[in-house]
């Protein structure tokens, strides 16, 4: 069996330590990247839906540095949304993140409620895969 390590970004070790989850798991040379949600390392909303969308993806941008990798290793995102009506504006900013081609494959699924609080509209969820 492959070794499982948790990664744990600086400023997220509250999720690990408190609400009990790692941010990742990286197993061989796949990572699987928790939900992200748009909080900041102190674990507050932000505020605004670009803001929480952005927020989202920086997130996981710093999971996946903290695990050697980058958005560019990314081949699978899950995404969940709290409005489909989101999706245009999901979508804009996604583009500015996710530009490796090939694209990952990507699923989209509405929400009633995320990050275990109200007012989070998504949560980015992905599987990266490190170069051999």
């Amino acid at each position: 069996m492959s070794k499982r390590e948790a990664i744990i970004p600086a400023g997220m070790e509250a999720v690990y330590e408190k609400i009990h989850y790692a941010p990742a798991v990286k197993v061989g040379n796949t990572i699987y990247v928790s939900g992200q949600i748009g909080r900041d390392t102190a674990m507050q909303l932000v505020e605004g839906r670009e803001a929480q969308i952005v927020q989202a993806f920086e997130n996981l941008k710093l999971v996946l540095a903290a695990a050697g990798a980058s958005l560019s290793d990314v081949v699978d995102v899950t995404t969940y949304h709290t409005d489909m009506r989101d999706l245009p504006l999901f979508m804009k900013v996604r583009d500015q993140y996710l530009t490796t081609h090939p694209l990952p494959a990507w699923t989209a699924v509405g929400a009633h409620m995320l990050g275990g609080a109200a007012g989070y509209i998504v949560e980015i969820k992905a599987v990266a895969v490190l170069p051999d």
